[in-house]
C-alpha cells in the first residue's frame, strides 16, 4: 500500500472514530459503563463474590465439604443480586446495542474492503504487460 492510501485509510479511520464517539448508542453505553464502575453497592457486591469463591476454593482444598457450600451459595446468590441489578441491566442491554453496531459497522467496511481488493485485482489483470 503506497503512502498516500495509507494516509486516507488512517483519516477515514480517524473520523470514523469521531462518528462513533458521538453515536447515541455508543455514548449511552459509555455513560453507563462509567455509572456501574462508580457505583458502591456494585463494587461491594463483586467484592462478596469473589471473597466468597475464593472461600469456596479454600474450603474444597481443605476438605470442607460443608462450608464450601455455603460459600459457593453465598457467591450464587450475590452473582444473582449483582445480575438483576438495575444498572447491570440496562448496563447490559446497551453492551448488546453498541455491540450490534460495532458488528454491522465491521461487516460493512469488510464487504467494502473485500470488493476494492477485488476489483483492484480485476484493473492488474486487465493491465497490458
Amino acid at each position: 500500500m503506497n503512502l498516500e492510501k495509507e494516509a486516507a485509510v488512517d483519516a477515514a479511520l480517524s473520523h470514523l472514530t469521531a462518528l462513533l464517539g458521538e453515536n447515541e448508542v455508543i455514548t449511552r453505553y459509555q455513560k453507563l459503563q462509567k455509572r456501574v464502575a462508580e457505583n458502591d453497592t456494585l463494587q461491594q457486591l463483586e467484592e462478596g463474590i469473589k471473597a466468597a469463591q475464593k472461600d469456596a476454593v479454600q474450603f474444597a482444598h481443605y476438605g470442607k465439604p460443608e462450608a464450601e457450600r455455603a460459600a459457593l451459595k453465598e457467591a450464587d446468590r450475590l452473582t444473582k443480586e449483582f445480575n438483576q441489578h438495575p444498572l447491570v441491566i440496562d448496563y447490559r442491554e446497551q453492551l448488546y446495542e453498541a455491540n450490534d453496531l460495532l458488528q454491522h459497522l465491521t461487516a460493512m467496511i469488510q464487504k467494502e474492503v473485500n470488493t476494492a481488493l477485488e476489483y483492484d485485482d480485476l484493473t492488474k489483470e486487465e493491465e497490458p504487460q
